[in-house]
């Protein structure tokens, strides 16, 4: 059985990002950025997720599901997102087949599920209230890059939410996708993310890592890396052999290291390692799952090229080996 990423990236720089004194705490004084305050963009095209209420003190994944709303292809090559106070982290996915109608949103089995034959493609994601990532703009051949979304596309939001606050709160999600004119020449770009199902961090240890090695896409480019993990770790570090590629000692704002001009970052032997560093306070051994509050995750995630459409390297519970899917 699939594990749910309760993300949790993201990214992109997509994994968890928190205001104020405490993780997730909720900043009062930050306006609540309303989508009537973010205009859609020229040519691509906006989503924007339901309100949904979040009780004090309650801490809460959701996903908000949908169709893309653009009717002909779409080279994307710039992101923005805005997530009104209150919101943890947001990521997007992309599915085959929808998981839920359109317009559900749901806390029940959100995240990483569908199965093989329809596994949630990670395409963006986001730690702090506003976002936003420009692709590269150059391929090192004069291309830019661009992420291929094609029309009425099965989708989702996984949001995670923590109100810290004695007041209910209202929340949702609002989603730029930019893209290039029609017939412009570009080169296709992708997620790449890794998921280890197989950590067990034994009751009140610390400095325990738990480590996988992936291959990655035959020649792949990458133009930016980053991990996600959730609180009880406190290192986290993506290797290419002995050269390290990203490493951090912050789980929530892990940040990234960035390649935007040739040439780029290429693994050596299409492989890398990534692992995770944990300190665990608690009298239970803590395993890989879906709450950002009591189970861990580990993942390297990043953005390659040329791709075919984003992968994942998944590392299932009980083995020693990992699988690009």
């Amino acid at each position: 059985m699939w594990k749910c990423f309760a993300l949790e990236f993201a990214f992109v720089t997509l994994a968890a990002c928190g205001g104020g004194s405490e993780p997730g705490a909720v900043d009062m004084a930050a306006p609540i950025i309303d989508s009537a305050d973010v205009p859609p963009p020229a040519r691509g095209f906006q989503v924007v997720s339901k309100d949904v209420e979040i009780l004090p003190g309650q801490e809460i994944t959701y996903c908000y599901y949908f169709r893309t709303p653009n009717t002909e292809p779409m080279a994307v090559n710039k992101w923005k997102s805005v997530m009104t106070p209150g919101s943890h982290h947001m990521i997007m996915y992309t599915t085959t087949t929808e998981v839920m109608p359109a317009g559900t949103i749901s806390a029940s089995s959100c995240g990483f599920g569908g199965g093989i034959g329809n596994t949630p493609l990670w395409t963006y994601a986001a730690q702090l209230p506003e976002a936003e990532i420009a692709l590269p703009s150059d391929d090192g051949s004069g291309n830019p890059l661009a992420q291929l979304i094609q029309p009425n596309t099965p989708a989702y939001f996984q949001m995670h939410y923590l109100n810290a606050t004695e007041s209910p709160i209202s929340v949702h999600v609002t989603l730029n996708a930019e893209a290039l004119e029609a017939g412009v020449a570009y080169t296709k770009t992708a997620a790449y993310v890794t998921y280890n199902d197989d950590i067990s961090i034994p009751a009140s240890t610390n400095n325990v890592v738990q480590t996988k090695t992936c291959n990655t896409p035959a020649n792949a480019k990458f133009w930016t890396m980053s991990t996600h993990a959730h609180k009880q770790a406190v290192k986290t570090e993506v290797t290419s052999g002995q050269a390290v590629a990203f490493t951090s000692t912050d789980w929530e704002h892990p940040g990234s290291q960035d390649w935007m001009t040739a040439p780029f970052y290429t693994f050596a032997n299409n492989q890398l390692t990534f692992s995770c560093t944990y300190n665990n306070p608690t009298n239970r051994t803590i395993t890989a799952g879906d709450s950002a509050a009591t189970d861990e995750m580990c993942m390297a995630t990043g953005y390659y090229f040329p791709a075919n459409g984003p992968k994942i390297c998944y590392c299932p519970n009980g083995t020693p080996g990992c699988v690009l899917l």
